[in-house]
């Protein structure tokens, strides 16, 4: 996947391509059909994929002491779209100028001037410009007058169990994170959320007890139900997968204050520090508690590790049940066009 920053980057032999438009956060199932149809469209053309986002994301700039709410940080983000089979990633600087920018000259600036775009997918809901002030009706007309087609995505409804008829959106997802349900939002998601980040140096208190463990910082990534939750995990340079215990909380047995992810893993040796690690949280386990000692603080971590064994051999945690998206696996699943609003 090529990565632009602006349109000036972008060749003449890349311009002239098929571009879905959204921030995409999560890149859940929602998601997936906006740019898996851009993609149907783009094969059938004989153009590339183009997707198109912001960053930071506009919330961060307009609110930035909100509190964190960010599914995927911008590393995991383009990951994701690049396994699921984007061929160029535009990547735009969301600033004062980009805020205040029209709907119009957007198009005509980005879509137009810069990409060349032939055909533009979007969501059902999908604003850009200043004041939100464009949609779809926006695209509509100004694609009639500057020669590019428009597929508008009608809402994807969900099928699970409690969320039957739901259209899919990253606040359900937030909503299952925040309430601990880490599979429901894998679910949702079609492929497993993780929290991602470097190690950073702590205490070493758990190498005291027989657990040594690995501090990320969650940064941006959104504060999911503090507790202890089975994870697989990826470390930068290593090509195995590692399975282990992450504690995201305060650690109250110690009165602390910053909410950190404890990272435990059963088969690694060697030094972490420094090095970022992706953990996809698969079950929660138990809430956060605060222990009289260190010696029932190691007791409940025995058992811990124990009970997240046991999950992660469940077929339903397998980790290829759910594995990133690709394109292939979209239109293979949906060999017809998804509906759309035009």
């Amino acid at each position: 996947m090529r990565l632009y920053r602006h349109t000036d980057e972008v060749k003449q032999s890349a311009r002239g391509s098929v571009v879905a438009l959204g921030n995409f956060d999560g890149f859940h199932r929602g998601h997936q059909v906006v740019i898996g149809e851009a993609g149907r469209l783009a094969r059938a053309m004989g153009l590339n994929l183009t997707v198109v986002v912001t960053e930071p994301h506009p919330v961060s700039f307009f609110a930035p002491m909100a509190p964190a709410f960010r599914l995927t940080p911008f590393r995991e983000r383009a990951q994701l779209l690049d396994e699921f089979g984007v061929d160029q990633l535009l990547v735009l600087p969301f600033d004062k100028d980009l805020a205040s920018k029209s709907a119009q000259d957007f198009v005509l600036e980005i879509l137009v001037g810069g990409l060349d775009a032939k055909h533009v997918c979007v969501g059902y809901d999908y604003r850009f410009g200043k004041g939100r002030g464009g949609g779809t009706d926006v695209l509509g007309w100004m694609g009639e007058m500057e020669g590019f087609g428009l597929s508008v995505i009608r809402p994807v409804t969900v099928g699970l169990e409690g969320y039957a008829g739901e259209i899919y959106s990253s606040t359900l997802v937030r909503q299952a994170l925040q309430a601990g349900e880490a599979r429901k939002a894998a679910a949702l998601l079609g492929h497993w959320w993780s929290i991602n980040g470097r190690v950073t140096e702590g205490d070493r208190r758990g190498r005291t007890i027989g657990f040594p463990t690995a501090n990320v910082e969650l940064g941006e990534s959104l504060q999911p139900k503090l507790g202890v939750y089975a994870v697989r995990v990826h470390v930068e340079g290593d090509d195995r997968v590692h399975l282990g215990v992450v504690n995201v909380g305060l650690r109250p047995t110690f009165d602390k204050r910053d909410v950190l992810m404890e990272v435990h893993l059963f088969d690694y040796e060697g030094n972490l520090y420094g090095k970022h690690m992706r953990a996809e949280l698969v079950a929660f386990l138990r809430p956060e508690q605060k222990f009289d000692g260190l010696d029932a603080l190691k007791a409940q971590i025995t058992r811990d590790c124990k009970t997240a064994k046991i999950v992660l051999a469940e077929p339903e945690n397998a980790a290829d049940r759910l594995g990133h998206p690709t394109l292939e696996r979209y239109l293979q699943l949906f060999p017809e066009p998804h509906k759309r609003a035009r």
